[in-house]
């Protein structure tokens, strides 16, 4: 397929043509890797684009090209990133001849979950000279140079069918369009469209899998009552992963621990990002609403500190959390001027304490010290300091920590004891999440960056 490509050079904006290639499969398989074979892009570069941009005695140019590819399915697409196509050098032109640089390299697969053809179609392109001199040994990249296929052309690569499981296509009368959209009263249909990462980047650190579990309605915002109920669609969601970090109180000790460490070894929190949209126009009774809900795992590791028990005796312990599925959502209740945003994540969490000294004496807790239930954890945000998932942000609120039992070993009875200590409400507990890393994605946020603690921003 030959694409023209108007690419932004130091001399002005120049059309190279990009002839681009590859073995494709007859056929794919539902939830089964499609690679594109042996691809290469091979580039024409015109003599007016080179002027003013190769150095003094360059005698060969190399090059490095990093192509966007759009895959799409049934209305749905995705990126996929050739990057790091290379093309060995060549010897600069006379003045009058173009420079041609063959680029070839390993591609990402694309695995999709539904029947239906799969297309691949150039996108943005990104390319590097890379000038040699006689004294040179190693290429010295120029800075890149932008490109975009030519209006008006068709830069489709290919098209995959993938068969419904037994042989035969799907009828397309009963695929979706591209501005259809699932309502909570329709089934959901598996359309993903995965992407690998692409083979010359390093494995994102995000959770290949979705998250365990799902939205837990107790945590989601109502609409405010009355008026029209607000239209509910279902959507894929976006699969990323973020630093969150803070500090839990408690209040009868006067004191907090830090809630994953960013000095430690923190983890990350594994989201689905917008998975549902509930929304009703201005225009309809009730008035305007918009909510998207997200949901995702919140692993934290153990965390350690030291108290003031009862104002004067030094405890230190370590405090295992487990928490259950976590629930997003931000979104906004009414019209302009009055809007009104809001942004609220929940969540159930328990406490298990171990390793207690106290005074510097260890006391034997046992293995089960632990908050007798889960309780509720519910951390609001304010506009713009937290506008959605993918920003993030600082969040806060207070909990209630239940009694605790198991505590204490041979017959000694500690859950009082802990339950004086630790157990009550107005316990604050102060978050903030970092930008969710979407892997594959433009702007993406990748690798994730671990926020400041919260009062520690600069």
């Amino acid at each position: 397929m030959s694409v023209a490509y108007e690419c932004g050079f130091p001399s002005g904006t120049r059309t190279v043509t990009a002839e681009i290639t590859g073995v494709y499969p007859d056929a794919g398989v539902v939830n089964r890797p499609v690679r594109p074979g042996s691809p290469a892009v091979r580039l024409t570069i015109g003599p007016a684009a080179l002027e003013g941009v190769l150095p003094q005695g360059t005698t060969a140019v190399a090059g490095l090209a990093d192509l966007t590819v759009l895959v799409a399915q049934k209305g749905r697409s995705a990126e996929a990133r050739w990057g790091a196509l290379a093309a060995p050098a060549v010897p600069v032109p006379d003045g009058s001849g173009d420079l041609v640089l063959e680029h070839s390299g390993a591609v990402p697969s694309v695995t999709v979950t539904a029947p239906g053809d799969i297309t691949f179609t150039a996108d943005a392109m990104k390319l590097e000279l890379r000038p040699r001199t006689g004294e040179e040994t190693q290429p010295a990249a120029l800075a890149p140079v932008d490109c975009r296929p030519a209006e008006g052309q068709d830069a489709l690569l290919a098209t995959v069918p993938v068969p419904v499981p037994g042989g035969t296509r799907p009828d397309p009368s009963q695929e979706p369009g591209p501005s259809a959209s699932p309502t909570a009263e329709e089934p959901v249909r598996p359309q993903d469209i995965a992407v690998e990462p692409s083979p010359s980047e390093p494995a994102s650190p995000c959770p290949t899998e979705k998250p365990a579990g799902g939205i837990d309605e107790s945590f989601v915002p109502r609409p405010p009552p009355g008026g029209e109920p607000p239209r509910v669609t279902i959507l894929p969601g976006r699969l990323g992963c973020a630093y969150a970090v803070g500090f839990a109180n408690v209040e009868k000790l006067g004191g907090a621990m830090i809630v994953n460490d960013p000095s430690g070894a923190p983890r990350l929190i594994n989201v689905l990002a917008v998975t549902r949209s509930v929304s009703r126009p201005g225009t309809r009774p009730g008035g305007s609403y918009f909510r998207a809900d997200s949901y995702g795992e919140l692993p934290l590791p153990d965390a350690t500190s030291t108290f003031l028990t009862f104002g004067f005796q030094p405890v230190t312990a370590k405090v295992e959390f487990t928490n259950g599925p976590v629930t997003i959502s931000t979104g906004t209740i009414g019209s302009p001027p009055n809007r009104i945003n809001f942004a609220q994540a929940g969540f159930y969490q328990s406490l298990r304490v171990y390793d207690v000294e106290v005074n510097g004496t260890p006391l034997d807790v046992g293995p089960a010290c632990r908050t007798a239930r889960p309780y509720r954890v519910v951390l609001h945000g304010k506009f713009p300091d937290y506008e959605n998932v993918f920003k993030g942000g600082p969040m806060r609120g207070t909990v209630t920590i239940p009694e605790f039992s198991g505590c204490g070993t041979g017959g000694e009875d500690l859950d009082q004891l802990f339950s004086a200590s630790l157990s009550g409400p107005d316990n604050l507990i102060a978050m903030r999440q970092g930008p969710l890393c979407i892997p594959n994605s433009p702007n993406n946020e990748c690798p994730p960056t671990i926020p400041p603690l919260p009062g520690q921003e600069t």
